[in-house]
């Protein structure tokens, strides 16, 4: 293999670039990425860098030494992919490569019929960021639509720059989908307890304009909430449109086996495109982007499914003046155990328990204490579906 091109300048696609060195191959590099800008940390986006406080450049993923192994087209959108020579094609050309690793990520879910509303925003990539941070001005009025960790994080940071935040889910409780109801609950609360307002069941209808600009957004009930900046935050969807006739099974992101490899033995996929196993399981997380390059990367030198991806489940999140972790696999129905103080306290430990075994550790501002008992609870990995 004297070629490998990966695509997305993301970070699933920085930590395969990097892996490839660190497992020994010495040929061609080729990163390609549709933005301007070299790979980046999004995390930040909805905290750090979008309060002001972190600078563009700490977010840089690459340093010298790494970029001075790579070929780096930035600006380049990938097309095509040719499923009988692995030729790509690319917005200013096309590429050769004997091993391809998809590394695209997915594009921020709009709300639908918005895309032109001025102080309608989404957030994941940096330019989203820049062009939300502009409208943060003191007296905005924000509506967050979706209460999960994106939605979440967007309405702690504009609480710290003492905007009124108004947060909006569809569900019954916020992030129950990943934390169970009750766990789920007991986060939703520090909305209460930080001043910002948290609506449940609550769906949208559409939202008011005036000259083209977002003035409120209406309920299902006909409420109209005030608003000069609205943030969607309501998932993402998967860039794999471009992969349609390439012959790899697509739909909810690209479909591997538990090795992360495609139905093409020469293309393997990681991070938040990648649909892996035979449940077609796809996580949107930071850890998990780069926990699956290193088993893509391992598995593309060597021809063959040499490792298989165990997934850590390791998700965090900043929220007001605290700090929510999770490790392993929790599912609705598990039986929640509190291992250090409880659900009215400002700083908790939580175990997640079913058919006898503990699978996945919660905690709240305690991050000596979640490590500890995340070695202790969890020693081997859940797989989930």
């Amino acid at each position: 293999m004297k070629t490998v091109a990966i695509v997305g300048a993301s970070l699933a696609g920085a930590r395969a670039a990097q892996e490839l060195r660190a497992q020994g191959f010495d040929g061609r590099v080729v990163l390609v990425g549709e933005e301007p800008h070299l790979p980046y940390d999004r995390p930040p986006l909805s905290k750090t860098f979008l309060a002001g406080t972190a600078s563009r450049e700490s977010l840089d993923l690459l340093d010298a030494d790494d970029l001075a192994s790579l070929d780096v087209r930035l600006g380049t959108r990938a097309e095509r992919l040719d499923p009988s020579t692995g030729r790509l094609t690319l917005s200013d050309g096309e590429l050769e490569a004997d091993g391809v690793i998809l590394a695209t990520g997915g594009r921020a879910r709009a709300l639908p019929g918005t895309e032109t509303v001025a102080g309608v925003h989404v957030l994941r990539t940096l330019a989203d960021a820049l062009a939300l941070r502009e409208e943060l001005v003191p007296g905005a009025r924000v509506v967050i639509v979706g209460g999960g960790f994106i939605g979440a994080e967007v309405a702690s940071t504009c609480h710290g720059l003492g905007l009124e935040v108004t947060v909006l889910e569809a569900l019954p409780t916020p992030m129950a989908r990943v934390l169970g109801p009750e766990l789920g609950s007991i986060c939703a609360r520090l909305h209460g307890r930080n001043g910002v307002t948290l609506r449940c069941g609550a769906s949208v209808a559409g939202l008011s304009t005036v000259d083209g600009r977002v003035t409120g957004v209406q309920l299902e009930t006909g409420e109209i909430l005030p608003a000069d900046v609205v943030v969607a935050g309501i998932g993402m969807v998967p860039a794999v449109e471009w992969l349609e006739g390439s012959g790899l099974a697509i739909g909810n992101g690209v479909r591997t086996c538990a090795g992360l490899v495609t139905s093409l033995p020469n293309v393997v996929a990681a991070g938040d495109v990648a649909a892996y196993g035979p449940a077609g399981i796809r996580h949107e997380h930071w850890t998990n982007a780069t926990e699956q390059a290193s088993v893509a990367v391992a598995n593309l030198l060597a021809g063959q499914v040499v490792r298989e991806y165990e997934p850590s489940g390791y998700v965090w999140s900043d929220q007001y003046a605290g700090t929510l972790q999770l490790a392993g696999h929790p599912a609705p129905g598990d039986e929640v155990r509190y291992a250090d103080g409880g659900p009215d306290d400002e700083s908790f430990l939580a175990t997640y328990h079913r058919d006898g075994q503990t699978v996945a550790v919660f905690g709240l501002n305690n991050p000596r204490g979640f490590g500890r008992l995340r070695r202790q609870a969890l020693r081997r990995p859940v797989p989930v579906g």
